[in-house]
């Protein structure tokens, strides 16, 4: 369920506070190919199911960076700001990858907004997100975004 606010002055009030936890989506074979044709990196482990039967973790995985990525996707379930001009991607102050994500499993994102700091023209926010792996121990991936948003 995605929380709405109108304006910058309503997403500053948010700071600090849980953003939820979004729908299941999977990571299919088919995904992790055309993530691998889209970056040029057909390493085996993620893209030769038979030969991923073999190796360390049973079965193809997906890209780590794959996982990254989807973090957007998942996380405009969560929270859309409405009544500012431009919302980018600004960086990632942290990064860790504490699970593979084998092909065919389902992630979600579960997320807080630790921060809105006040920028030239907007805000910039800092989230504290989470993608876990449907009946893993580990996340998949955790990390804290940087987005700016302008009014």
């Amino acid at each position: 369920m995605s929380i709405t606010v109108n304006g910058l002055d309503e997403l500053k009030k948010l700071a600090g506070g849980d953003l939820g936890t979004s729908e299941w989506i999977e990571v299919t074979q088919q995904r992790i190919d055309t993530f691998a044709d889209a970056t040029g990196d057909h390493q085996w482990i993620h893209v030769d199911p038979e030969r991923a039967k073999e190796g360390p973790f049973g079965a193809p995985i997906a890209h780590g960076y794959l996982t990254l990525s989807l973090f957007i996707p998942l996380f405009t379930e969560l929270l859309d700001v409405r009544g500012v001009t431009t919302k980018v991607n600004y960086g990632l102050n942290k990064v860790r990858f504490p699970s593979p994500v084998k092909a065919g499993s389902r992630i979600r994102l579960t997320a807080r907004l630790a921060e809105v700091e006040d920028v030239p023209g907007g805000v910039q926010i800092t989230v504290e997100g989470a993608i876990e792996i449907e009946g893993g121990a580990k996340p998949a991936a955790v990390l804290q975004s940087l987005s700016r948003f302008y009014a």
